[in-house]
């Protein structure tokens, strides 16, 4: 027997190398899906167990269920942000980021039985087919959208449909009764920027919500307005953005950064850098920029900002930003969900990472805003925790701090009171809003002939019309004891009522309106 094998041993290794070679040329080692599906044993492993369960288990069982909650847990054992979306919430992810819907272009929500238009987007195909705030919307073709079994879920697909598609609505308004409208569905913009206008003679604001698509070609029309109205210092507010796409935030910062100038870079497992500089479409490089920040500012956001500290391009106003250092790709999985897979990490141009720490698991990272709130972070820039082996200087010298968000250049605390952070909670959380509209709707007509300026000129919410919301507040199990907060409630509803009559920029100035950190800009505008 040994002699058999030995005698054959030269001519087994020569099939084997004959093999190995023939393999060899026909995969492609330099693409990565070559690699991606070949044949692995743990992959293997778990296809295995998914036939077993589906065909052998005692009871039947949804496998599509398991591999949902496989995939999830999967992912949470490595960071916090790569995710899995499911079929159902991708395109709603999509559109957002994308920047637009196709749909009848109305802001709406359920208000009693029935779909009730809070205002029509401008330009938009209802407002062209003549649709009007407060209106009901009774039906769509021979869809009933009415009645005590409304779910409010639902609504958005019925009302969605093909690029330029005729819908026939049964609308509802007061003084006129029922009548039939055709809509022809458009393209409905869902805007990144919320609001652009002078804060005064020589000083732009602009305001982003997000990082989508669309967001670069927005901000780039903002600033040429604003330059156009003579702005010589810009105020860009990323308060409240979560992030999106880099790419806009890299042409974002381009806009203020000479060329040639690092804006961040990104670094694999593998090592491998890839380096993002500005290029020469710079249009506001020489006025004093100015970046309002706080705790929910995150990932393109915090490149932005980073991007202005680091190369002392501007001043960071406001409080520690979130902290999200990590690079994502979206990734489909061919059943039309995806996955968001953190592929790199991000880096500031003086080579800081901003990632907070996630070692002790997803729950305590994304509660991380309850100990900054415990530790008195968010009324105390002492409280602010560095690292002094996280220390980096920018070219002048200024010293900035890695390890976890973006420290800004003068602090601004928040106001964590428990009437103010309940104040904030009703202006986001829409109570303020169903109760606006409820007053509105009292008389429509007239609010409906207001322009911006006669409704600032004649629209005052005097003290009766708070303490009437304070009580509808109560009514719905939320109590207000205003003590010293009574003009703040003034200014929260009528910025509401300006956002349902006229939109978010409307909205957006009010609210402005004696904030402390905007308040604090036009002072060093002015100081400078």
């Amino acid at each position: 027997m040994k002699g058999y094998s030995k005698k054959y041993l030269p001519l087994f290794l020569g099939l084997a190398v004959g093999l190995g070679v023939f393999l060899g040329s026909k995969l492609d080692f330099s693409n990565p899906s070559a690699k991606l599906f070949s044949y692995n044993a743990k992959k293997e492993k778990l296809n295995r167990l998914i036939d077993y369960i589906d065909y052998e288990y005692v009871d039947e069982i949804n496998t599509d269920s398991i591999v949902e909650v496989t995939v999830n847990r999967i992912l949470e054992n490595l960071d916090p942000h790569s995710v899995y979306i499911p079929q159902e919430e991708l395109e709603g992810i999509t559109e957002s980021m994308q920047g637009d819907f196709i749909g009848i272009g109305v802001s709406y929500y359920p208000y009693r039985d029935t779909i009730s238009v809070i205002n029509t987007i401008k330009g938009g195909p209802s407002e062209e087919s003549g649709i009007k705030a407060g209106d009901r919307i009774l039906m769509a073709d021979n869809d009933t959208l009415f009645g005590e079994r409304l779910i409010p879920e639902g609504l958005a697909n019925k009302l969605k449909g093909e690029l330029n598609s005729k819908v026939l609505l049964k609308v509802y308004r007061k003084g006129k009764g029922v009548f039939d409208v055709f809509v022809k569905r458009g393209r409905v913009p869902l805007q990144s920027v919320d609001a652009a206008y002078m804060l005064d003679e020589e000083l732009g604001y602009v305001k982003v919500n997000r990082f989508a698509e669309t967001t670069y070609k927005e901000f780039e029309n903002a600033l040429d307005l604003l330059i156009d109205k003579g702005a010589k210092n810009m105020v860009i507010d990323l308060r409240d953005n979560g992030g999106g796409f880099i790419a806009p935030a890299l042409k974002m910062a381009d806009e203020f950064l000479k060329d040639d100038i690092l804006i961040m870079f990104t670094k694999n497992k593998k090592g491998a850098i890839e380096n993002n500089y500005a290029s020469n479409r710079g249009s506001f490089e020489q006025g004093d920029v100015y970046v309002l920040i706080n705790e929910n500012s995150a990932s393109a956001s915090e490149i932005f900002a980073g991007a202005i500290q680091d190369n002392d391009r501007g001043t960071i106003i406001g409080r520690r930003s979130y902290g999200k250092g990590l690079v994502q790709r979206e990734m489909a999985l061919g059943d039309g969900s995806a996955i968001r897979l953190t592929i790199s990490r991000y880096y500031t141009p003086t080579g800081r990472s901003i990632q907070k720490p996630y070692e002790n698991g997803n729950k305590a990272y994304f509660n991380e805003y309850l100990e900054r709130y415990k530790n008195g972070e968010l009324q105390n820039a002492d409280s602010i925790q560095v690292a002094d082996s996280l220390k980096f200087k920018t070219p002048k010298g200024k010293i900035v701090y890695g390890g976890g968000g973006i420290i800004p250049d003068i602090f601004v605390s928040k106001d964590t009171t428990r009437v103010g952070e309940t104040l904030d909670y009703m202006l986001r959380s829409g109570r303020m809003g169903a109760y606006v509209f409820e007053e509105l709707d009292k008389n429509r007509s007239y609010y409906n002939e207001l322009s911006e300026d006669s409704f600032e000129e004649e629209v005052n919410i005097d003290d009766a019309f708070a303490e009437n919301f304070m009580e509808y507040a109560m009514s719905r199990g939320v109590e207000i004891k205003l003590d010293n907060y009574k003009e703040q409630l003034k200014k929260y509803l009528k910025a509401t009522m300006a956002q349902q009559l006229f939109g978010v920029s409307t909205f957006e100035k009010i609210i402005n309106r004696d904030d402390v950190m905007i308040k604090k800009v036009i002072a060093l505008s002015k100081e400078e």
